[in-house]
């Protein structure tokens, strides 16, 4: 017998339903090449924007937080209305070539190493949920700390109340599957900027993340660009893999 006045909102499914279970890794895989095509598409890069400026976000962040890691400083993020971003900071000077390559490195293959960590914490429904709390704490987090752009100051933290408000209120399996559909969309996010991996020039930035590893580590720019897009796509393969596995 039901307890008078029991939330409503308890009655909603918490589990995923089994055929949920089932066909997850199908429509993730879906969503995947429907997102490459939609970048081919004119229009189709409206629908994704969001994801395009979360994408500019993780490879932003993972520039200045490898420059923290080595011990430099991460003075400031700008995120722009066309999706571009710069990431300003300082490396320090006792690494050698090593430091600025980890560092210019560490932009492109942000969004991949993201993507794999949201697939693999949807393992567990408790760990899909913290880390969506984590992601949407940590975008409002970066726009007081580093965020110095006026679309920043918009964009970054609208992304992180939307991603919250899921984690608070959406059913455990919504949580699920929507911590994996951003996760795949960060991984796939660096075949959107294949050609700025395989290009010299950053335009008027100067040079591209892979140009800067060819000039601190010898070998040229597009034997990174290929490395760093096989990489990617084997991190998401291998994610997926391990989140599915039973």
């Amino acid at each position: 017998m039901r307890e008078p006045g029991k939330n409503f909102k308890n009655l909603l499914p918490q589990e995923a339903p089994p055929e949920v279970e089932r066909m997850g890794l199908t429509w993730l895989i879906a969503a995947a090449i429907a997102t490459v095509v939609l970048w081919q598409v004119p229009g189709g890069d409206y629908i994704l924007y969001p994801f395009t400026i979360l994408a500019t976000w993780f490879h932003e962040m993972g520039h200045g937080l490898m420059a923290l890691i080595l011990g430099g400083q991460f003075q400031k993020l700008q995120i722009f209305g066309n999706g571009s971003g710069v990431a300003t900071y300082r490396i320090a000077s006792s690494l050698g070539p090593i430091g600025p390559a980890l560092v210019a490195a560490a932009g492109p293959m942000g969004p991949p190493i993201a993507g794999a960590a949201l697939i693999l914490a949807s393992r567990s429904f408790k760990a899909a949920s913290l880390s969506l709390k984590i992601l949407g704490g940590f975008l409002l987090l970066s726009t007081l700390v580093w965020v110095r752009s006026l679309f920043g100051f918009v964009a970054i933290p609208l992304l992180g109340l939307i991603i919250l408000g899921i984690a608070l209120k959406a059913p455990r399996w919504v949580q699920g599957f929507g911590i994996q559909f951003l996760g795949v969309q960060a991984c796939i996010s660096t075949y959107h900027q294949l050609d700025y991996l395989f290009s010299y020039s950053a335009g008027p930035l100067g040079l591209s993340d892979t140009a800067q590893m060819q000039r601190y580590l010898f070998l040229p720019y597009w034997f990174w660009g290929g490395l760093m897009a096989i990489a990617s796509l084997v991190i998401l393969a291998r994610s997926l893999q391990v989140a599915y596995r039973h």
